[in-house]
């Protein structure tokens, strides 16, 4: 019963994305041409990214007491979200650059997924910027888990890694505002800002906290 809560809760969250993609641009205007479908698609993608990012971090923050409550399938849900996560952030870059082509700007990977400018010329190639450095910082926590037997270091410290995760749904918390509309689109505008409130929340009150005393555990030898 618990596990089938725990999966229709996951389910609303998830439905929150196409209504709120369709409430923002009906079918008429997303069927237009093939850069408006593209366009759509890379859209659901970054909403669900979110989304998925917002239950990744509940699960790792609260691991315990969710293994205990639901049971130890949990985690292998929280690493199979991961690696999931991990495809949408790539689906939805590969859809920017299709989306490009389409437009006629051409095939440019360099652009979609390395061109980070510390020095921009225009406020929107920082959103672009936000984008690409989140990607990155996934890469590292998602293969740090996949990886985390590979080496003795990385098995002792593969979840102190997966701190980055926080650092990632803010970035691209910050990205879909900045650069997307569909952020400040209802009913997924007032589920971004509860999540973005409880996000920050666990990083304060608990987070942080645990950084700390590790660190302290850490000097004291």
């Amino acid at each position: 019963m618990k596990k089938t809560v725990f999966f229709a809760i996951l389910v609303v969250l998830l439905l929150l994305v196409p209504v709120t993609a369709l409430h923002a641009t009906p079918w008429a205007l997303v069927l237009r041409n093939p850069a408006t479908v593209t366009n759509y698609i890379q859209r659901i993608f970054g909403l669900t990214l979110f989304t998925l990012l917002f239950v990744q971090l509940m699960l790792g923050a609260f691991m315990d007491k969710f293994t205990k409550r639901l049971g130890g399938w949990v985690f292998n849900y929280h690493v199979i979200e991961g690696v999931t996560i991990y495809t949408i952030a790539f689906l939805h870059a590969l859809s920017f650059m299709v989306f490009n082509h389409f437009i006629g700007s051409g095939w440019n990977p360099y652009f979609v997924f390395i061109d980070i400018c510390l020095l921009c010329q225009t406020p929107i190639d920082y959103y672009y910027t936000l984008g690409r450095i989140s990607f990155w910082l996934l890469s590292i926590t998602v293969f740090a888990g996949i990886f985390r037997n590979a080496t003795p270091w990385l098995k002792k410290n593969w979840r102190k890694l997966h701190v980055i995760n926080y650092a990632v749904f803010l970035i691209v918390g910050a990205h879909g505002f900045l650069i997307g509309t569909d952020f400040r689109v209802q009913p997924f505008y007032s589920f971004a800002i509860i999540a973005y409130a409880i996000v920050t929340g666990v990083i304060v009150f608990i987070e942080i906290p645990r950084l700390y005393k590790n660190y302290i555990n850490w000097v004291k030898g």
